[in-house]
């Protein structure tokens, strides 16, 4: 929309309203800063909406794979032909035999239920969510027979225990006496502690050599399970197809989105309703900006009258008005932009001093179930946002732009 000169200069003029017009300046600051919020609040609760997810989905599949082949009973006795099976499927980039089982853990005293996880020694030093994430401790000396584990900094916290201490595991497959069974306890060395960002993983996660927890848990050479990356996670159902049909009789192939359904569906729904829900903002500052105008066209129904007399166009009137009512929201939309990208970048220091001056932790972990704000910020739809700002503000624009434009200068100077 290209103006001439007298044109730019007359939207100008009504985009600063002159003496006694205070009030129409008012409804559009109104306006501007209306547009401000909505468009900063979309975009600080899409980006950390966006940052839920991906944290969530980096430290879950970081932990568990894209998916895994569960042994019926939790045990896979073929578990070396099953590997080699699945390394070999297109698609697959890695294979990971694991043993997870729930046992309970015993130090100084403090009982804690905790997840052993058992991997081979080349696989816990290659796994960047937990090798990054070491707080103490080193994890080159878990290896087999060493009697060392390493354990979340969560669990350490409630165990009190330390880089050095003696952690008890206690399994309920012991031996079978005439008295009824005995539960199997064995100590071990924690040689590492670990926080990966996920609060129920750190709370109850010790990992230890597959051998130690075959022999802990007395499995003999079978493993629980196989955790599988692939090419692309949206895509996993399709890529281990073919491997769930061939393993069928041995064990089920479960992936990441049946293993964490409820979450990021909730997640899905909530950035939904979200979007909808601060949208209205937007909607209410469009508003403002159609009352504000109406207010203008009001005020300068006189001068509209006298420029078309001398000249103007219905045409030129439209895009002077039009401008107005743009340029307010181009204004709102860059101003809520920036908002929204500064709150993202103080977002924990905001959160940290709300906390400390209300005396309250906004951000428990065991709730939150990350220990962190998080926050990604996606182009398309920080995009998005922009357009459909301006497209309400355009819209809204209208009525007063066409009102302005079909004034008829004989009605309005008939009396002058």
């Amino acid at each position: 929309m290209i103006l001439s000169r007298y044109e730019r200069m007359i939207a100008k003029r009504y985009l600063l309203p002159g003496k006694g017009e205070g009030i129409i300046a008012v409804v559009a600051g109104f306006s501007l800063g209306g547009v401000m919020l909505g468009v900063a609040a979309l975009v600080i609760v899409m980006s950390v909406m966006n940052g839920f997810r991906a944290e969530l989905f980096d430290k879950i599949v970081g932990l568990n794979g894209h998916a895994v082949i569960q042994g019926y009973g939790g045990r896979l006795p073929d578990w070396q032909a099953i590997l080699r099976r699945a390394e070999a499927t297109p698609g697959v980039t890695q294979a990971t035999p694991l043993i997870e089982q729930p046992l309970m853990a015993s130090y100084s005293g403090r009982v804690e239920a905790v997840l052993a996880r058992g991997m081979r020694g080349a696989d816990i030093l290659g796994n960047p969510v937990i090798r990054n994430k070491v707080v103490a401790g080193s994890l080159a000396t878990i290896t087999p027979g060493s009697g060392n584990v390493a354990i979340g900094a969560r669990l350490a916290e409630s165990l009190g225990a330390t880089v050095g201490g003696q952690i008890s595991l206690i399994s309920p497959d012991g031996q079978t006496t005439p008295f009824g069974t005995v539960p199997r306890i064995v100590s071990y060395t924690v040689a590492a502690i670990f926080e990966v960002g996920v609060y129920d993983y750190d709370k109850a996660f010790v990992i230890m050599p597959m051998q130690d927890a075959q022999t802990l848990l007395m499995m003999g050479e079978s493993v629980g399970m196989i955790e599988l990356q692939t090419i692309d996670a949206d895509q996993v159902g399709e890529i281990l197809a073919p491997l769930a049909a061939t393993v069928g009789g041995q064990a089920v192939v479960q992936d990441w989105r049946q293993m964490n359904a409820t979450i990021f569906e909730a997640l899905a729904v909530e950035r939904v309703v979200m979007f909808v829900v601060l949208s209205i903002i937007i909607l209410v500052a469009a508003f403002n900006i159609l009352s504000s105008l109406i207010m203008l066209v009001r005020a300068k129904t006189r001068d509209i009258a006298i420029l078309r007399t001398m000249g103007a166009s219905r045409r030129g009137t439209l895009k002077i008005f039009l401008t107005v009512g743009l340029t307010i929201g181009a204004l709102g939309t860059v101003a809520g932009l920036i908002l929204g990208f500064v709150a993202l970048y103080f977002r924990q220091g905001v959160v940290n001093g709300v906390q400390y001056m209300s005396g309250q932790n906004l951000w428990d972990p065991s709730i939150r179930f990350l220990t962190e704000l998080p926050s990604k910020t996606d182009p398309f739809e920080v995009f998005a946002i922009v357009c459909m700002a301006m497209i309400l503000c355009f819209l809204f624009t209208l009525y007063p732009a066409f009102k302005a434009a079909n004034t008829d200068p004989v009605q309005v100077l008939r009396y002058e």
